[in-house]
């Protein structure tokens, strides 16, 4: 299910078909990371999130904790990424057992240019959560999920439709030769 084109006014623009600016933030471990080598040609889960300290969140993780064992087989990336500086989401990544790619925008350069600033939250000025599905394409967006209200998330069932379609689209030997 892809979502559709925000309307004017609402959080972001973002919809499947635009692609994604490559954009360079620190990583867990303080390293400069960029977007495009992150994806490095797979099909990618780009997960924006609050901070550690959010509830939903939290669980979220624990959601996609259960996707990272398939993605790591099934030539998939995840790309976490929140306000929190490095320090932080290496201690949450270590935490949570995570061993994908957690990014920091604690300066919120990303978060203005994309348009994902959660304007609810006045003290913690966080992302909107949103998760989108990439295509390795140029970083073009495949779907967009709303995680605002939490039952507007991805469900893992949702994110592996999203990825086996784009994996179909992009690999040309995704059905195995058969004599």
């Amino acid at each position: 299910m892809e979502a559709r084109r925000a309307p004017a006014g609402r959080v972001s623009p973002l919809a499947p078909g635009d692609r994604l600016p490559d954009f360079e933030l620190p990583d867990h471990a303080g390293n400069p990371r960029r977007l495009s080598a992150l994806v490095a040609g797979d099909p990618t889960v780009l997960h924006f999130y609050r901070g550690w300290w959010c509830p939903k969140e939290q669980r979220y993780f624990r959601r996609l904790l259960e996707l990272q064992d398939e993605a790591e087989v099934a030539y998939v990336r995840l790309v976490s990424v929140s306000v929190d500086a490095p320090e932080v989401t290496a201690a949450f990544r270590a935490g949570l057992g995570a061993r994908w790619t957690f990014l920091s925008d604690p300066k919120r350069t990303v978060q203005a240019e994309l348009g994902l600033r959660e304007t609810t939250d006045t003290r913690n000025h966080p992302y909107v959560p949103r998760v989108f599905t990439l295509s390795p394409d140029g970083l073009r967006i495949h779907a967009v999920y709303d995680g605002y209200w939490y039952s507007g998330r991805a469900t893992l069932e949702e994110l592996r439709q999203d990825l086996r379609a784009i994996q179909r689209a992009v690999r040309a030997d995704y059905d195995a030769p058969a004599a």
